[in-house]
């Protein structure tokens, strides 16, 4: 049976989940926005749904806007604060490691005038604040943070960086708590956003379902127009099962939190201390303030492409980084960012758990991965052999 160790790129969908879902995509499939009473019925499990979400990250039902996942929230943020707040300046700031939903989006925006300044980040991919400080301008309008890095896991120092730009402007911030969400306490009044990403498939929910967290005084464009669904802020039919699935999948996620958490952070340092003991595998990311599931590895002198194939068939289902660049030749732009020259990026291994990663799972999967690894050296090494020039006698 296959050992998932790739829970940072999708989790399966939890029973639990699906059973409270099961209805809307059955007998309960009417449409919420019609009268009668099926769509009084899946209008109630909206609004119930914006209710179940927004208490288990700390803001209001009104404040939550559901999308299409975590991507379309980021646009939604992204593109809705720069486009409202082009009368009062065009800069954005954000970091050099931030997912390419953010990224890419923020290139789109440099097309229509905006200037946009990556912060660096340093070796273990967290941002010094004096580089937040230094950049500030008047012209700031947005400034874009990740909760915690989705390829190395390093959780950001966002208390003072947010102080820094509240000190500084009136500029609006904006939180990609997608992955973070899923293994951290979330609360968006304490954290003083006012624009948090967040979505369902990272803890055990649908995939296909994320939402936007606005704080209620701020202001955004929508980027989907036609009917009045989220308070004419997202238009198009609502997924209801998918909010139903992710209202259910966040409370279940925040009500076990406590107790699940440790024990993850547990078998991942007992996975971690079983391949740091093999040699030429190096750490990425802070040893300390990173998310508990995730274990980001440099198993130099191996492309981490190969490793996670051969791992594959070896049934172990794991990545080389996001899975939203997996099958780039490019290498991971957040190791890059790091200091790691790009043919140590390229030899990167990400493994992360889940809820139900077992002990058992943890050591036949270091085990395995311990014997994949020497294989491919001995392959490749080999290979390097058979390369050499012959050397003709004289």
């Amino acid at each position: 049976m296959t050992i998932y160790l790739d829970h940072a790129a999708s989790t399966p969908l939890r029973a639990e989940v699906l059973e409270q879902m099961l209805p809307y995509l059955t007998s309960e499939g009417a449409n919420p926005s019609s009268p009668h009473a099926p769509g009084r019925r899946a209008r109630k499990a909206m609004d119930e749904s914006h209710e179940r979400v927004a208490a288990t990250i700390g803001g209001q039902p009104r404040e939550l806007v559901f999308t299409s996942g975590g991507t379309e929230a980021i646009n939604l943020a992204l593109k809705g604060a720069a486009w409202a707040g082009k009368a009062r300046g065009h800069r954005i700031i954000t970091t050099a490691v931030e997912h390419k939903a953010v990224l890419e989006t923020c290139l789109m925006l440099e097309k229509f005038g905006f200037e946009v300044t990556l912060l660096p980040v340093d070796r273990y991919g967290q941002v010094d604040p004096d580089e937040l400080t230094a950049a500030m301008t008047d012209k700031v309008i947005l400034v874009s943070l990740q909760l915690a890095n989705n390829e190395v896991g390093t959780i950001q120092a966002l208390g003072p960086m947010i102080d820094r730009v509240r000190a500084q402007s009136d500029a609006l911030i904006h939180l990609d708590a997608v992955q973070g969400a899923a293994y951290l306490p979330l609360d968006v009044t304490l954290l003083d956003a006012d624009l948090v990403s967040i979505a369902a498939h990272k803890v055990e929910g649908p995939k296909g379902v994320g939402a936007l967290w606005i704080r209620r005084s701020k202001a955004i464009l929508p980027q989907l127009h036609g009917g009045s669904q989220e308070r004419y802020r997202r238009a198009g039919t609502e997924n209801v099962a998918g909010a139903v699935g992710m209202a259910a999948a966040f409370e279940l996620a925040a009500l076990e939190r406590a107790e699940v958490m440790p024990a993850l952070a547990q078998r991942r340092d007992r996975l971690a201390a079983a391949l740091l003991a093999l040699d030429g595998v190096e750490l990425t990311g802070h040893a300390t303030e990173r998310l508990p599931g995730l274990l980001s590895l440099i198993v130099h002198e191996v492309p981490g492409d190969d490793l996670v194939i051969a791992l594959d068939l070896d049934d172990i289902a794991c990545s080389t980084g996001s899975a939203c660049t997996t099958g780039s030749f490019e290498p991971s732009h957040v190791l890059t960012a790091m200091g790691y020259p790009p043919v140590e990026a390229r030899c990167s291994l990400r493994l992360s758990l889940g809820r139900q990663t077992s002990d058992t799972e943890i050591d036949s999967a270091a085990e395995r991965i311990a014997s994949t690894v020497g294989r491919l050296r001995t392959g490749l090494a080999h290979m390097q052999r058979s390369a050499r020039p012959m050397q003709v006698p004289t």
